[in-house]
């Protein structure tokens, strides 16, 4: 059985929904510079919960649309040996476990940002401030292009058909298990690159979606390592670039 033309409509529409939502409040976030302050003082509990909010809907906003293309495929997968049942829920189950992987994943980001401004090496626009880390965050994502985990998780990312169809079982935990292990293969993947967010500004809406494109382009183009090489000795010379005294 295929998937039902009505199951697939809504569950588009619904992620799409969700990813300009995202989207809005970064805008918002922007426009107003909300949380901005807290870059010039020490922390307080509500400013790590608004920095965590905003990093969790960010990693929406990024990473949902990439995960678009493995969250069809699990429901055209789930749709085998179903009937009249709707497939919906149990994509969202799948689609809440792949969210569940990047909302732990800002926790992280969200405590780097505070070392980051408690070391006084972000400014309160939450762009990096030090060319040292401005180079080491490039050549940081750089190298990480190189190595087995980033082609092992960038090829999960390209082709996770295989992977789906033979993890694929019943039921909403498992859903959401299979959720969880697929956004862990995209975390691996992509995680480092996060790190440039640093670089351009947290807040700056086109850094955020060139790297939302880079990532959508690694993992949509043909599975081929050459694109990653290429990527990863252009950020290195960048940062090279940047401990050489040509920063921007």
């Amino acid at each position: 059985m295929s998937l039902r033309r009505w199951d697939q409509v809504l569950l588009v529409c619904s992620l799409a929904g969700l990813t300009l939502l995202a989207w809005a409040y970064l805008f918002y976030l922007e426009k107003n510079m909300i949380g901005m302050d807290a870059g010039m003082r020490v922390w307080l509990p509500s400013d790590f919960f608004m920095m965590f909010l905003m990093w969790a809907i960010m990693m929406v906003a990024m990473m949902l649309p990439t995960a678009l293309r493995a969250i069809l495929i699990y429901a055209r997968i789930a749709a085998r040996g179903r009937k009249d049942e709707s497939l919906v829920a149990p994509v969202y189950f799948f689609s809440g476990g792949y969210i569940a992987v990047w909302t732990l994943f800002s926790i992280g980001a969200t405590l780097m940002q505070w070392g980051l401004q408690s070391a006084a090496l972000l400014s309160p626009m939450m762009v990096s401030s030090s060319v040292g880390l401005g180079a080491a965050l490039l050549i940081a994502a750089g190298i990480y292009q190189f190595t087995p985990l980033k082609d092992a998780c960038l090829k999960h990312c390209q082709s996770p058909i295989m992977y789906l169809a033979a993890n694929y079982k019943k039921g909403y935990a498992l859903a959401f298990q299979l959720g969880l292990k697929h956004g862990s293969y995209c975390l691996g993947c992509c995680w480092v690159l996060m790190g440039l967010l640093f670089l351009g500004g947290v807040m700056n809406l086109l850094w955020i979606l060139a790297i939302t494109l880079f990532v959508l382009a690694e993992k949509l183009l043909p599975p081929t390592l050459h694109g990653t090489r290429l990527s990863g000795i252009t950020m290195i010379l960048v940062g090279i670039a940047f401990l050489a005294g040509y920063t921007p």
